[in-house]
């Protein structure tokens, strides 16, 4: 690999160019005319604009960003995450142009991309899975039957679902058809498809995901996080380990997502993740998304590790480097997620021209980010500014510091998500691990605090 086209933007982009840099691998990103010239541009070897503002205009159109990979001689496509990442047809594109795709195969996304598929082919696999559908619910089944037997509350879930859309929840059985109408319509328009399965909901569950990393032939595990505190299904912060989780719990999570990515021939990164129900101690598998994570750093953090370097080093044909052995955990990391949204109106997005830009540094600190002072947060693409990573020795020294870290944060120009974090950092559920994936929606003084 000597060239790389990275299908993205912002600090996923920079992020990449790094790892890429450091293998002596020379870079080219695609832009869209708004974004021609960002940070992620700059930082590049070389720039292609593809195409006007709208992401289906220029980072969704998979025709342009192959061109522009063959226009620039690269021999190798990185899509990062979201847009193209987890398009199978792009990725089978890329491959038959002769480019070397960095990412699973084409057919690992395919079998992961259906959830209601991903989940059966975990059941398959000897991964526990929640009460539910056996794949899609068929469109003449008798939907009122299954849920009974499965049991209430439920949640219906878009089988081409992601990012948190397409999920909603079923109380009671007289509100099961109408839900069900309404998540297939939300499918249909998010995700081109309006397949949906059934599964039991678990109150107060935590989400915890593994990291793993493969190469076709051998897959180890790189540990786990916990993105429990999420608002609306989307991941607000994530630590890693999972604080609180039993022994015997984490090993079954762990050898359970090896064991996947083993049964399915798994080559690069991918995450497997699950629910936890503390109050039974018991987990289930939710999904496999195969791509690299946002949350990606604290595992890196915890490890040691560059995994866009161990992406990229597999991409090129190698085999893994590492043995299970080999891979070390050491201390506690969070990533908060720091978004150019106003918590005080309902999260509504907040772009503008970024005055002013002042980050935390010392020991442990570390920021991702796509944006400097002087840049133009733009109204088209995800709110996000940056990622604050905090490590230290342990738990509780990684919040006292990471309170700190949030402190040090000074953003003009848009509003942003700091004053949040700053408060779920203070927060004695946060700290006693008795948070789970719908406490934000739940803890009234918080928003009420915010408003």
């Amino acid at each position: 690999m000597k060239k790389l086209l990275i299908a993205n933007r912002g600090e996923i982009a920079v992020r990449i160019i790094r790892s890429a840099r450091e293998l002596g691998i020379a870079t080219v990103v695609v832009a869209s005319e708004p974004d021609a010239q960002s940070f992620a541009a700059q930082l590049a070897d070389e720039c292609a604009v593809i195409g006007p503002a709208p992401a289906s205009r220029s980072y969704l159109d998979q025709e342009a960003v192959l061109k522009a990979a063959m226009d620039f001689d690269c021999d190798a496509v990185h899509p990062g995450y979201g847009f193209l990442s987890e398009n199978a047809r792009f990725a089978k594109a890329v491959i038959a142009a002769g480019l070397t795709w960095v990412g699973p195969a084409p057919e690992s996304i395919e079998m992961m991309g259906d959830k209601a598929q991903a989940r059966q082919a975990a059941k398959d696999a000897g991964v526990p899975t929640l009460r539910g559908t056996d794949g899609a619910a068929p469109a003449n089944a008798d939907l009122v039957s299954i849920a009974r037997d499965i049991g209430y509350p439920l949640v219906v879930k878009a089988a081409a679902g992601g990012g948190g859309r397409g999920i909603r929840l079923v109380v009671a059985g007289g509100d099961l058809l109408s839900t069900v109408e309404v998540a297939q319509a939300e499918a249909a328009a998010a995700f081109g498809s309006s397949s949906v399965y059934l599964e039991r909901f678990v109150e107060r569950a935590r989400h915890v995901e593994v990291q793993i990393l493969g190469d076709g032939k051998n897959v180890i595990h790189l540990g786990d996080r916990d993105c429990s505190m999420q608002r609306r299904q989307q991941k607000v912060m994530e630590e890693a380990p999972a604080p609180n989780l039993p022994e015997q719990v984490r090993a079954r999570m762990l050898e359970s997502s090896v064991h996947l990515g083993q049964k399915c021939g798994y080559s690069g990164l991918g995450t497997v993740e699950f629910l936890y129900d503390p109050i039974n101690h018991e987990v289930a598998f939710i999904e496999m998304n195969t791509r690299l994570q946002v949350e990606h750093p604290v595992t890196e953090m915890i490890t040691g590790l560059d995994l866009v370097r161990e992406q990229l080093l597999v991409a090129s044909g190698g085999s893994l480097q590492l043995r299970q052995e080999d891979v070390v955990f050491r201390g506690h990391a969070f990533e908060f997620r720091i978004n150019a949204e106003d918590p005080k109106n309902g999260f509504m997005p907040s772009p503008g021209l970024l005055t002013r830009l002042d980050w935390p540094g010392g020991p442990g600190i570390r920021v991702d980010s796509g944006f400097v002072a002087g840049s133009t947060v733009a109204p088209f693409y995800d709110s996000l500014l940056a990622k604050l990573v905090v490590w230290n020795e342990d738990r509780h020294r990684a919040i006292v510091r990471s309170g700190h870290a949030l402190g040090e944060v000074n953003i003009e120009g848009v509003t942003t998500t700091v004053p949040m974090l700053k408060a779920l950092i203070l927060l004695p559920e946060l700290r006693e691990v008795e948070h789970h994936s719908r406490f934000i929606e739940t803890a009234t003084d918080l928003l009420e605090s915010l408003a």
